[in-house]
């Protein structure tokens, strides 16, 4: 079974982003493991790199607003390109105040999911619905219409 680490600086305080995250990663749980490394706020974004890139393990995705466009079809051929490999994938989400260059140079891929700005608590939940719609196009389940 494919592992994908999900690596964010802080914490959900809101319990309707908690409880949405939950069951994706309920729905996710025949698919992948998917684990979600909360790691602490530093004082910069600087501070904060070498802790995401210590936790972020296989195919790093850093998520950022210059990063490529894809389609839900493109990430899910993406990520059974990567599941046919047998890599592990980590996706990163950083703080309100956006990633360090040291992790986008890093990253395997820098993904943008739009030009609008979102709250990282918000792409969390975001984010955990893309991958599971992902593994239903790859299963060509109806769920993605």
């Amino acid at each position: 079974m494919i592992k994908i680490n999900i690596v964010c600086v802080g914490k959900i305080k809101e319990e309707f982003y908690r409880s949405a995250v939950a069951e994706y990663l309920k729905r996710l749980s025949r698919f992948a493991k998917v684990e979600i490394k909360e790691l602490a706020e530093g004082k910069n974004i600087e501070e904060e790199a070498p802790h995401i890139l210590s936790a972020a393990k296989g195919f790093l995705i850093a998520l950022c607003i210059e990063g490529k466009k894809l389609s839900s079809e493109g990430l899910a051929s993406e990520i059974k390109r990567l599941c046919d490999k047998g890599e592990e994938i980590s996706f990163v989400i950083g703080s309100s105040c956006g990633l360090s260059q040291k992790v986008k140079d890093a990253a395997n891929l820098k993904l943008s999911f739009s030009d609008m700005t979102f709250p990282h608590q918000l792409m969390r939940v975001i984010l955990t619905e893309q991958i599971y719609r992902a593994f239903m196009i790859n299963s060509e389940s109806s769920y993605h219409k």
